[in-house]
C-alpha cells in the first residue's frame, strides 16, 4: 500500500461546506389559486438553488437575481403554504404564502357623490384583505384602506355619470358595484348676520343661503374663518378671523365657490369700568353685582381676580350684571373682556361670614329698649341685627368685633344674628324677661335698726338684681322664682316702699314700716 505524499505546505487541501439558505420575506404574500403570480423572495445564501417550492409543489419557474433575492412564479394551489428554497447547503426555513380567492363585492355606501369626488365610501364583500387597487370605472380611488377581509373604505376620485367600482387583488378583480356621480349646486350666500364686527375677530356670524351641504371652506376675503359649522343646507355659523375694512364672505363646497356678501371690520373701543355695586360680598359668592362703565357691548368674559363670573348679562353698552363666584377674603379686581380688549379693574371685596361669640346682657325686658353689646368677628359693614325675626331698633357698628344694638320688644328666648355683605352670622341666645311682680312681704314692719329678714313673695323673681327699700339697696337672696329674702336696712320710723329689679324691669312697691322702740 502506498503512502500519501505531503503537500508543499505540509497540509491537506480543505473542502468548503455551503451554508443553508434563509428566507426572510415574500412579496406579495398572496396570489391567485390558479397560480402565475410573480413573487420576490428575499433572504441570504441563495447560491446555486436547485428548487423553490410552494408547499410540496415546485415553482413554475424561478430566477436567481442575487445571493439575497429570487423571483419565482407561483404554481396553482390553495390555502396557505410555506415557500422554501433548496441549495447545496440544504433547505431554508419557510415563509407563508396564501392562495387568495378573487375578491367579490356585495355593496357600497353611499352609492352617490359629487362629481368633484372626495366622498368616502365603504365597500363590503369577501376576499378583500389583500386588495391592491380600488377603481371607480377606469379611475383609481384617491385613496383606500383595507379594514378587514370583508370591508374597504375608499375616497372617490372626480368623475361623472354612473361607474362600476371594482377591487383588484392577488386573486383577480372583483365584480363591479354601481356608484353615481351627481351634480352638486354651487353654494349661494344671501346674508351674513351680524354684518360687522371687531378687527380682532373672534365673534360668531350666521350665513344664510343655499347649497351649503358639504361646504369645505368659509372665507372672509382671502382669510379662512377661524372655524365654521354647517348647520343645514341653508345655514352656516362661522367664527370671524381678524381683519380690516370691508371684505366678501364666501363659501366653498363640492359644487364650487359661492358669491360674496359684504362684512365690515369696525374699530371697537377697549371696555372701561367705573364702578361696581355692591362693592363687597360673601366669600361663598352667588350674589349679583352691577358693573357700570362704557364700551361694554359684546363683552365675552367677566372675571373676579382670575376667576370667571358664575354668569353675567350685558344689559347695555354701559351696564353689566354679574353673579360673583366664590373667592378668598380680601380685595380682587373685577375686569371685563370684549372685542376691543380687557378693561381696567374695579375693586371688589370678599367678606368673611360674620360670627357672634357673645351678647351682654343676655337678658332683657319684654318691652325691649335696652342696649345689648354683641361681640364677634367680621362685623364691619353690618346691614342688620335681628332678635329672632325682629330687627334691632337701632344698632351701631363699633368695630370689626363689636356691635351695640337696642333690643326690640319680644318674648321667650330668641337667637340674635348679624347680617353683613359676608352673609348671616350664627345665632346667640337672648332671653326676654317679664317685669317682676310683688304680691306680699313678711314681716310688714320691723325696727329702725338694720337686720330684719324680710321675705318677698311674687313672680318673675329668679333674675332679681336688686332689692330697694325706698332708694336704699340691700343684700338679698333669691330662693325661687316666687320668693326672695332681703335684709331690711336701718332708717327712720315710718313706711318705706320695697321694690325688686330684674332684667325685665322694676316691680310694683309693697310697704314695709319701721317702728321705733316703745318709750318707758
Amino acid at each position: 500500500m502506498s503512502t500519501p505524499q505531503a503537500t508543499g505546505t505540509g497540509t491537506r487541501p480543505s473542502t468548503a461546506v455551503a451554508s443553508p439558505p434563509e428566507v426572510s420575506s415574500v412579496t406579495p404574500a398572496a396570489g391567485s389559486p390558479g397560480g402565475g403570480t410573480l413573487v420576490t423572495l428575499t433572504g441570504s445564501n441563495f447560491i446555486q438553488p436547485s428548487a423553490v417550492r410552494f408547499g410540496p409543489i415546485l415553482a413554475t419557474s424561478f430566477t436567481v437575481v442575487s445571493a439575497t433575492q429570487i423571483t419565482a412564479v407561483a404554481p396553482p394551489g390553495n390555502g396557505t403554504v410555506q415557500i422554501t428554497v433548496t441549495t447545496q447547503g440544504g433547505t431554508s426555513n419557510g415563509v407563508a404564502y396564501s392562495y387568495a380567492g378573487a375578491p367579490a363585492l356585495t355593496g357600497i355606501s353611499p352609492t352617490t357623490g359629487p362629481a368633484s369626488g372626495g366622498t368616502a365610501v365603504t365597500l363590503t364583500g369577501t376576499n378583500l384583505l389583500a386588495a391592491t387597487a380600488v377603481r371607480f370605472g377606469a379611475a383609481n380611488a384617491t385613496s383606500f384602506t383595507v379594514i378587514s377581509a370583508t370591508q374597504i373604505t375608499a375616497v372617490a376620485p372626480p368623475g361623472s355619470g354612473t361607474v362600476q367600482v371594482m377591487v383588484a387583488g392577488p386573486g383577480g378583480t372583483s365584480n363591479g358595484v354601481g356608484y353615481s356621480y351627481v351634480a352638486v349646486p354651487v353654494p349661494v350666500v344671501s346674508g351674513v348676520s351680524p354684518g360687522q364686527g371687531p378687527a380682532a375677530g373672534g365673534n360668531t356670524v350666521t350665513l344664510t343661503g343655499s347649497g351649503f351641504t358639504g361646504a369645505t371652506a368659509v372665507r372672509f376675503g382671502s382669510t379662512p374663518a377661524s372655524s365654521f359649522t354647517v348647520v343645514s343646507a341653508t345655514q352656516i355659523t362661522a367664527v370671524v378671523p381678524p381683519g380690516s375694512g370691508t371684505v366678501q364672505v364666501m363659501v366653498a363646497g363640492p359644487g364650487g365657490t359661492s358669491n360674496g356678501v359684504g362684512y365690515s371690520y369696525v374699530a371697537v373701543p377697549v371696555p372701561v369700568l367705573t364702578s361696581v355695586s355692591p362693592g363687597q360680598g360673601p366669600v361663598g359668592g352667588g350674589n349679583t353685582v352691577t358693573l357700570s362703565g362704557s364700551g361694554l357691548t359684546g363683552v365675552t368674559a367677566v372675571t373676579f381676580g382670575s376667576t370667571p363670573a358664575t354668569s353675567f348679562t350685558v344689559v347695555s353698552a354701559t351696564q353689566i350684571t354679574a353673579v360673583a363666584p366664590p373667592g378668598a377674603t380680601g380685595p380682587v379686581q373685577i375686569t371685563v373682556t370684549g372685542p376691543g380688549g380687557t378693561s381696567n379693574g374695579v375693586t371688589y371685596f370678599y367678606v368673611g361670614v360674620p360670627t357672634l361669640t357673645g351678647a351682654a346682657p343676655a337678658l332683657g325686658p319684654v318691652a325691649g329698649g335696652n342696649t345689648v353689646t354683641l361681640s364677634g368677628t367680621n362685623l364691619l359693614g353690618a346691614t342688620a341685627v335681628r332678635f329672632g325675626a325682629t330687627p334691632a331698633l337701632p344698632f351701631t357698628v363699633v368695630s370689626a368685633t363689636q356691635i351695640t344694638a337696642v333690643a326690640p320688644p319680644g318674648s321667650g328666648t330668641v337667637q340674635i344674628t348679624a347680617v353683613t355683605p359676608g352673609g348671616t352670622s350664627n345665632g346667640i341666645p337672648y332671653t326676654y324677661v317679664a317685669v317682676p311682680v310683688l304680691t306680699g312681704l313678711s314681716p310688714a314692719e320691723g325696727p329702725l335698726i338694720a337686720g330684719t329678714t324680710v321675705t318677698l313673695f311674687g313672680s318673675g323673681l329668679t333674675t332679681t338684681s336688686a332689692v330697694l327699700f325706698d332708694t336704699t339697696a340691700t343684700s338679698f337672696t333669691v330662693v325661687s322664682d316666687t320668693w326672695v329674702t332681703a335684709i331690711a336696712p336701718s332708717g327712720p320710723a315710718g313706711p318705706v316702699n320695697v321694690r325688686v329689679t330684674t332684667p325685665g324691669g322694676t316691680s310694683n312697691s309693697l310697704v314695709f314700716t319701721r317702728v321705733g322702740a316703745p318709750g318707758i
